[in-house]
This record gives structure tokens, C-alpha cells and sequence, in this order.
């Protein structure tokens, strides 16, 4: 399925959520994640109305890729006006990123940081040496995502999926992600294959976008396939989302 069928009409809206989202259903009973532009909160670090391209930009890049990290994502003339409807995935948070007692952290876990919670026991913010989240966080760097935070990552079956991609494919180094465990560790045959993909990018995955962003992409892929290992944490920004949960 790559795009609604129908008219979307809306079924509920999701509270929590920074900008206008909602629970959209079309003329089959499908459901989508819907964000019309006319919902977009402005920011200052990126160009106004543009957070929905990126969501379907986003989902681009990952197919391109072949990596299937992203639910199908498309442009569409919804009931309050153009936007992003990502189909919708109905499933939780994995389980694959936590706060782990410091006496917890296996060889199966990545410590990213640690911390004291508000009743003062220690903790170690983690993920698993997981191959599935080893994925998205390739993905990650070259799509240069502002915003990883465990919730944005679903356990869907045996797939890990990543959501919510407003804020992606900014043309300056803004990755800021939870998934730091591989930090320097050297890229498979494999990875490196799939970053040189969108090393030489000629044209555009998806419209909306300007054409620089498109080129710090590869720009961005050939640093990564000159250094041949997932990049550390920059200097002179967070390198962590927050909340990272």
C-alpha cells in the first residue's frame, strides 16, 4: 500500500504530539497518520512548512536504501489541506532502548549515558547491540535526524520502525539521536554499500525540498564512506534529543 485510497477523513487527534497531528482513515478502512502543513508549529533551525516533506522524504531516502525502517509515507490533499499521512502502525515503543540499573548492563546492552532519577538511584540510558536499530541509526546519520527519541521507534513484530521525521535532511549537522552505541565503530561491506548509494545522488527522492538539502545528503554520505564508521557526536550542539524517551 503506497498511498490512501480515497478521501482521508479524520477519526481522532493525537494529543501529545508538537504539531498538528491526526488519526485519518480512508474510503477502505485504512489508517493514516495525517499532519497537514496548516498544523506545522514554526521552528527556528528549520524553513516553515517543510516538516511534512521531510516526513515523506524521509520514508524515501529509506526505500531508496532498501531498508524499510520507515512506514510508507506519501503527500496527499487531506480534510484540512496538503500534508504528510504515514500509514498508520499499531504498535508501541520497543523495548530495545530503557533505563537500566548500572548492575543490569550486559554485553547485550549499549550504554549511550548516565543518570540519577528523581528518587536518586542510578541509571544507564541504553540500547541493545541490535541489529534492527543498528539500521535505523545508519539511517539516521544520513538522513542527519534532529529528533530520535525512543518513542519515535515501534516494535512492529519483528521489525523495528521508525516514526516521525519532521526533522530530517537539513542541510547543517543537526543529528541529535539515542542511538550513539556504535559511535565509531567501523561500517560493514554492506553499510558501506548502502550509504554509497545516495553518495552520488543526481536528482531529488522526493519534491518539497531545496536542491542543497538534497546535496548535503550526499555530501554527507561521502564523509561517511571516507571515514568508514558511524560518526561521534559533534561539538557546539546537544547530541541528545529531549526528552530522549
Amino acid at each position: 500500500m503506497t498511498a490512501p485510497a480515497g478521501d482521508l477523513r479524520l477519526v481522532g487527534r493525537l494529543l501529545d504530539a508538537s504539531n498538528g497531528t491526526f488519526l485519518a482513515e480512508d474510503s477502505d478502512g485504512t489508517r493514516w497518520i495525517y499532519k497537514p502543513v496548516a498544523g506545522e508549529t514554526p521552528l527556528w533551525d528549520f524553513p516553515e512548512e517543510t516538516l511534512g516533506r521531510r516526513e515523506v522524504a524521509a520514508y524515501a531516502l529509506s526505500e531508496a536504501l532498501g531498508l524499510g525502517v520507515v512506514p510508507p509515507t506519501v503527500w496527499c490533499e487531506g480534510p484540512l489541506g496538503e500534508g504528510s499521512a504515514q500509514l498508520f502502525i499499531d504498535a508501541g515503543p520497543t523495548d530495545a532502548i530503557d533505563l537500566v540499573p548500572p548492575e543490569d548492563v550486559t554485553h547485550e546492552w549499549l550504554p549511550i549515558l548516565s543518570a540519577v532519577t528523581d528518587d536518586d538511584r542510578p541509571v544507564i540510558l541504553a540500547h541493545r547491540d541490535d541489529a534492527r536499530l543498528r539500521s535505523v541509526a545508519l539511517f539516521d546519520v544520513l538522513a542527519n535526524n534532529a529528533d530520535r527519541k525512543a518513542s519515535h521507534l515501534l516494535a512492529a513484530g519483528n521489525r523495528i520502525l521508525g516514526v516521525d521525521h519532521g526533522l530530517t535532511l537539513h542541510a547543517e549537522p543537526k543529528l541529535r539521536t539515542i542511538l550513539w552505541g556504535w559511535a565509531g565503530d567501523p561500517l560493514t561491506d554492506g553499510e558501506l554499500s548502502l550509504v554509497g548509494l545516495v553518495a552520488d545522488l543526481a536528482d531529488p527522492l522526493a519534491p518539497g525540498l531545496t536542491d542543497g538539502e538534497w546535496q548535503a545528503l550526499g555530501s554527507r554520505a561521502r564523509a561517511v564512506l571516507a571515514s568508514g564508521v558511524f560518526p561521534l557526536p559533534g561539538g557546539g550542539r546537544p547530541a541528545i534529543p529531549w526528552p530522549p524517551l
